[in-house]
């Protein structure tokens, strides 16, 4: 808990030293990193357009596709299934907030969105029956931090999704993802 507190500290601390961007110009950013899944894994890809409301804040919209494979949980007899790859699609609005006010090309964010998820239908392999089983697409919201250094960008980010029922089983569809990406546009960082 110490060791968070001071790095929180640390972080708020530098961003005394960062720059920020100019207000009303558009950036568009893409990003490419790891997924983590309930129990599983895969690769993430965004496209992220943004428009600069102020010089330390922006508003967007993401287009992010994820390829999991993830495990299944079923009370039935305490089994975990394991699919096969499914890409989801998520379609967020999002808003950004840098903590900056001059000095560096430093520049750590905190954000969050809300929109919809297309989820993909999932193949299960029990005992070597193949079956699909159809999922409904769901409104979810995410949260992330990470840093900007220059044109690169980093970010941590966590999609809260609600759960899916097949049968009596059920499907967690929340993911971790951590992503590396740049930007064009937005403007100078200025002093």
């Amino acid at each position: 808990m110490k060791k968070s507190f001071f790095i929180v500290v640390a972080i708020m601390g530098m961003a005394q030293f960062t720059q920020a961007q100019e207000q009303h110009k558009f950036r568009a950013g893409l990003d490419l990193g790891y997924a983590v899944p309930d129990g599983g894994g895969g690769i993430l890809g965004a496209i992220e357009f943004k428009y600069n409301i102020m010089d330390n804040m922006n508003i967007g919209i993401l287009f992010e596709s994820a390829v999991l494979a993830k495990n299944i949980t079923t009370d039935a007899a305490s089994l975990e299934l394991e699919t096969e790859l499914g890409s989801n699609a998520s379609y967020a609005a999002t808003f950004d907030y840098y903590f900056n006010n001059g000095g560096s090309s430093f520049a750590p964010f905190i954000g969050g969105g809300m929109g919809y998820n297309a989820l993909a239908n999932l193949e299960l392999d029990f005992l070597g029956e193949t079956t699909e089983a159809e999922v409904d697409g769901k409104f979810g919201g995410l949260v992330r931090a990470g840093f900007e250094l220059g044109k690169l960008r980093l970010a941590a980010t966590y999609h809260l999704i609600g759960k899916s029922e097949i049968g009596e089983s059920e499907v967690n569809n929340s993911y971790f993802g951590l992503s590396l990406g740049f930007y064009l546009g937005g403007g100078k960082w200025k002093k």
